[in-house]
């Protein structure tokens, strides 16, 4: 079973991470945009739905400019802070986008050339909520525009006694030491897939190739899951557009059990809250 929900069908997109720079409000103080459509055929949605745990959260917009969708669960709702940051991530986003599609539409309108409404979407996803540590995935999406764009994963956990966020990535000692503790069932993993897709198996590395065999572990999302509600004890590898295969293969979504060899990946101050999977 995959950590996570298979990745929905999502609109074409180009990668966005998490946004770590200028607020919302600073982003639009420079691009002169506000969060209100100027279409009037624009349609905006939003929802909140509470439960014990918290508010979820689901926007969304379209209009003849851009569509625009966010949304995130009631486990997310229940922190605050959590949930002020994400939201502000993607207004800062949504303020940026909607810049660019402005500049897009009238440059396009002076050369007389059809404009394509831009699009950015985000949906956050329990992978796994620990007593510690809730560990989230973002599918996020956007167009910009032109032929397809790309999708993306970011993985993200949340430390809830210290209300501080980071990478998943980030409880490992390096990509290469995580990489090489997986060992060989990652290659073989990712060439199967590539079977189930129509492709043929990547074995060996060479200079003409255009893929590499294995990718490593630093062009790859990595999100922490878990079995028993305790601790961190599965895994799951993702390739995007591009790392593995070509775009029209689409992401490569690869599941593991933590071993012991994987453990020896784990930075030592997080190894508490990890066990292998037996």
């Amino acid at each position: 079973m995959p950590l996570r929900p298979v990745l929905p069908a999502i609109l074409p997109a180009a990668l966005i991470a998490l946004a770590a720079c200028s607020s919302p409000d600073e982003v639009r103080q420079k691009t002169g945009v506000t969060a209100q459509a100027t279409n009037a055929s624009a349609h905006a949605t939003s929802v909140a739905s509470s439960s014990a745990k918290g508010a979820a959260r689901k926007e969304a917009e379209d209009n003849d400019l851009y569509s625009y969708e966010f949304s995130y669960p009631a486990e997310v709702g229940a922190y605050p802070e959590l949930a002020a940051r994400l939201s502000a991530d993607a207004a800062k986003a949504k303020a940026e986008m909607i810049a660019d599609a402005k500049q897009d539409q009238s440059d396009r309108k002076k050369d007389d050339m059809p404009f394509n409404p831009y699009s950015y979407g985000a949906e956050w996803k329990v992978v796994a909520d620990l007593p510690q540590y809730l560990s989230l995935s973002n599918d996020f999406s956007t167009y910009t525009g032109g032929a397809h764009g790309n999708y993306g994963l970011d993985g993200f956990v949340w430390d809830k006694a210290n209300k501080r966020g980071f990478k998943s990535e980030e409880f490992f000692t390096s990509p290469g030491a995580l990489k090489d503790a997986i060992g060989k069932p990652l290659c073989d993993a990712l060439n199967k897939e590539r079977v189930k897709k129509g492709m043929d198996p990547i074995t060996t590395e060479g200079k003409d190739q255009i893929w590499p065999a294995c990718p490593d572990l630093d062009e790859a999302t990595v999100l922490v899951g878990s079995s028993n509600h305790k601790n961190f004890d599965r895994i799951t590898v993702w390739y995007g557009p591009y790392v593995a295969g070509s775009y029209a293969e689409g992401a490569y979504e690869l599941d593991f059990p933590m071993t012991t060899g994987m453990l020896d990946a784990v930075k030592p101050a997080y190894r508490g809250v990890f066990t292998a999977k037996h």
